[in-house]
């Protein structure tokens, strides 16, 4: 027995990780994991219910939406941050340094460091009215 609906379900929010094309693939994979993990503790609302399997075992809930993912050059990535700055959308960022750190307060102490139009982002993720994401992701490409 399904208990999945027929109709699909489209959102108006976008939930979207910008990653620095220029990434190894374990740092594409960390950065997506350390962006996401921002917006679903400051946004209650992207998350969905708890899962449970057939046999009443309980997992955490997870992102009630897809997560988009789009790579681009670091120029676009910096274009993405002013424009979602300007759009006060709610954002979560990580820089080259945060590869040299190890842990929350040494990460947040890196990106305090820098001017914000001095930051070298490798990553950027977004959330927000899905024309307003689109609009901040303009011109980068789905992630391979």
């Amino acid at each position: 027995m399904s208990t999945q609906s027929p109709e699909p379900v489209r959102f108006d929010t976008k939930i979207a990780v910008l990653l620095r094309a220029d990434l190894e693939p374990w740092q594409r994979l960390n950065v997506t994991a350390f962006l996401v993990s921002g917006l679903g503790a400051e946004l209650p609302e992207v998350i969905g219910e708890p899962y449970e399997d057939a046999d009443g075992v309980p997992y955490l809930p997870m992102f009630r939406q897809p997560v988009l993912v789009f790579e681009g050059t670091k120029e676009a990535l910096t274009t993405a941050h002013g424009r979602a700055l300007s759009r006060a959308l709610p954002r979560a960022v990580f820089t080259s340094d945060l590869f040299t750190t190890g842990h929350d307060r040494d990460n947040r102490a890196a990106v305090r460091a820098v001017p914000t139009a001095e930051l070298d982002l490798v990553g950027l993720a977004v959330y927000g009215p899905r024309n307003a994401v689109d609009k901040v992701l303009k011109g980068a490409r789905m992630h391979p």
